[in-house]
């Protein structure tokens, strides 16, 4: 080796340049997770607006009754809720409703703790989806019978009695409102919860 040769050897910066610093990938892993936890939130407050409008759908009709006076108290009309079958399975579906979706917040709050977790998110997917089905059922099961109690039919000599019961048909009115609130807010959970199993 000549005396005006020079050797260079490129020597990598110390770990130590890095420190302080926050690598890309975690970075990148810390937004993924974020946006997760951010959907997991929002699905749990959903749920508690999903709990509000089924056990308030349940117990509306559940106590939905009106007597009309009449000249002695022998010979009175009354309507309540549990003179039709298809009030009945209403209060009981939507309990039903109400109650799994108590159940399911736990399921929530571990997706909000472990955003990345599939085993809860899907097992709310599968349940979320099973519940909107009894959901559905029963508020386009009760909507029928409400519009024939607002409208009537002719054809088979079905009496509109909402001009005489106004407060019952009020309230049954009420009760599936607020029963298609909750299949409403439903398709929110499971297009949240599909969202959120799915690969980044």
């Amino acid at each position: 080796m000549r005396s005006g040769d020079s050797t260079t050897i490129d020597v990598p910066e110390s770990s130590a340049a890095y420190k302080g610093k926050t690598p890309l990938v975690a970075v990148v892993s810390k937004q993924k997770g974020g946006w997760k936890r951010g959907v997991s939130i929002f699905d749990f407050l959903l749920r508690i607006g999903a709990i509000t409008a089924a056990l308030a759908a349940a117990s509306t009709m559940g106590t939905s009754q009106e007597t009309l006076p009449f000249f002695t108290q022998f010979f009175q009309f009354q309507a309540s809720y549990d003179d039709l079958p298809t009030f009945q399975f209403f209060v009981i579906a939507m309990a039903i409703v109400g109650g799994y979706l108590v159940l399911s917040l736990p399921f929530s709050i571990v997706s909000i703790v472990r955003p990345h977790a599939v085993g809860p998110r899907l097992l709310l997917l599968i349940f979320d989806t099973v519940a909107l089905t009894l959901n559905t059922s029963a508020a386009a099961a009760a909507a029928a019978i409400v519009y024939l109690a607002h409208n009537g039919n002719s054809n088979t000599n079905w009496l509109a009695i909402c001009q005489q019961f106004g407060d019952f048909c009020q309230a049954v009115s009420g009760a599936v409102v607020a029963s298609f609130i909750s299949v409403v807010v439903f398709m929110f959970l499971i297009l949240l919860s599909a969202l959120a199993i799915r690969k980044p």
